[in-house]
């Protein structure tokens, strides 16, 4: 099996280092017309400049690809609407949408100011959701679509003096499931990537030897497969240093208490039971829940809904 993409059009955010360059030459490499986005402001997201995206699409000129460069900040929605605009008007369509673009005001919650947590939430959270919606109606005219969000280990674990980027991140992860749903009759299909890699936003987090070991091409090659003609849907792919894994969102079967149980020292007193993990489920989608804890409770008591 080859995965290919020729005569698919991808555009891929914060494409001009990292990351982002290494997924946009890859899908050059195979087959895709690129639209290579960089803001090219500092890591903060201060400054900008389109000379990292000109950069990158110079190479893949040079190896026989077409890309174009774009400049626009995903957190401005005009400019990503002209983004999608310039897309559909030199290539008609846009297929492959992966939303990599991100910034870092890391500081503990006490010590960050509200405007950098928002401006971590305005790059990431909505700068996704802003591409997304740009480009959802094309996709959606030609039955066809492939989106990865990026998310991270630390919106679903958590990271000392992230909380910004966590929150931003896990937002991510659970837009994603949701589209996931909305999106699939219609040939879209919709994943999330939790990368770790040697970038420019980890490059002082680790000694050189680790980060040797992080090469973005080992990510890439995960989000390729999230991106591919059969790709799944609604997947957390981790990926990192060579290995691959599927995060999953599990829930416990959990404790049953009667309603004249209904006290926090019963609770308490069932933590065991309430976080023991033999059984979890993992749901399709939020309802499913509330129909699990309706047919227990249902059963405890006795109680037949029929056909409702």
């Amino acid at each position: 099996m080859s995965i290919r993409f020729d005569d698919r059009v991808a555009l891929v955010t914060g494409a001009g280092g990292g990351l982002g360059r290494s997924h946009a030459l890859a899908l050059a490499a195979r087959g895709a017309k690129v639209v290579v986005n960089d803001f090219g402001g500092a890591r903060d997201g201060t400054g900008g400049s389109s000379a990292a995206a000109e950069a990158v699409v110079g190479e893949i000129e040079a190896a026989g690809g077409e890309a174009l460069a774009n400049g626009a900040d995903v957190s401005n929605l005009e400019q990503v609407e002209a983004m999608v605009a310039a897309t559909l008007e030199r290539w008609g369509r846009v297929d492959i949408l992966v939303n990599n673009a991100g910034i870092l005001r890391d500081k503990t919650f006490y010590k960050m100011e509200l405007s950098d947590f928002r401006a971590v939430l305005d790059v990431h959270l909505l700068g996704s959701v802003y591409c997304t919606k740009a480009v959802w109606n094309p996709m959606l005219n030609h039955s066809y679509g492939r989106i990865v969000m990026t998310t991270s280990s630390s919106g679903l674990y958590g990271n000392f003096g992230q909380s910004n980027y966590g929150a931003a991140k896990m937002g991510v992860a659970g837009l994603m499931n949701t589209l996931g749903m909305e999106g699939h009759k219609y040939g879209i299909r919709v994943n999330a990537l939790a990368p770790a890699a040697a970038t420019r936003m980890t490059e002082d987090l680790m000694p050189p030897e680790m980060l040797e070991l992080l090469k973005p091409e080992a990510v890439t090659a995960g989000l390729l497969a999230l991106i591919a003609e059969e790709a799944p849907n609604r997947v957390i792919l981790a990926a990192g240093a060579g290995t691959f894994a599927q995060v999953r969102i599990e829930e416990c079967q959990g404790l049953y208490l009667p309603p004249e149980r209904w006290t926090p020292e019963a609770v308490v007193e069932g933590w065991a039971t309430i976080q023991d993990s033999a059984g979890a489920v993992q749901y399709e989608g939020g309802g499913k829940q509330t129909e699990r804890f309706l047919m227990r409770a249902a059963r405890e008591l006795g109680i037949d809904f029929g056909s409702r």
